[in-house]
């Protein structure tokens, strides 16, 4: 039998619809993954870059009034699409020591559901948050050198520790891994009054 070169049987047709057959699950499954993956490290990014941020604010601060609701309100701002500030599930600003570790029981935790409104500087602020356990007052805060006594022997640090509940994108993510929940937190030494 002689065959014209390019020309292609139809059991080689049907060997080509069978390999695709096989290779197509994988292929997909594979670019499912690099998909989920990429929204998962994006909503990671954005967690760590407001934690980061909320700590700043926390520092900066200090005592203030109302600086829990600002250090909320620049975490609900800087959460960068496609992750998104619904899925926040708590927000703990902490006394930390050198080392960013929440120092004992010393800790406000906020969870997001409600509202909250705080005073601060001439008006007020209100954030979706409801205040659920607070052993770290701002009032309570240190941020002098010299330390405020008891156990502030110095300028305290401050951690802010975001909890976000992320949901996968695909529905194949969706029944194989259901949801991911992580945390990320940032210390940062107060700024010193005096």
């Amino acid at each position: 039998m002689v065959r014209r070169r390019g020309s292609t049987t139809s059991s080689e047709r049907g060997q080509a619809l069978v390999e695709f057959a096989l290779v197509l699950p994988v292929f997909l499954l594979l670019i499912f993954g690099i998909v989920e993956f990429g929204f998962l490290y994006n909503a990671a990014v954005s967690v760590n870059f407001a934690s980061r941020v909320a700590a700043l604010l926390a520092a900066e601060g200090g005592r203030t009034e109302g600086t829990d609701c600002m250090v909320l309100r620049a975490i609900e701002a800087d959460m960068a699409t496609p992750a998104t500030p619904t899925r926040i599930s708590q927000v703990e600003i902490y006394w930390s020591d050198a080392n960013g570790d929440q120092i004992a029981s010393n800790v406000n935790v906020y969870t997001r559901t409600g509202s909250l409104t705080c005073a601060y500087a001439s008006g007020s602020i209100t954030v979706p948050y409801t205040l659920s356990t607070e052993r770290y007052p701002e009032t309570e805060r240190c941020d002098v050198i010299a330390g405020c006594g008891g156990l502030h022997t110095t300028v305290d640090d401050v951690g802010v520790r975001i909890t976000y509940v992320h949901q996968w994108v695909t529905q194949f993510g969706r029944v194989i891994a259901g949801s991911i929940t992580f945390q990320r937190s940032t210390a940062v030494r107060m700024e010193p009054t005096l």
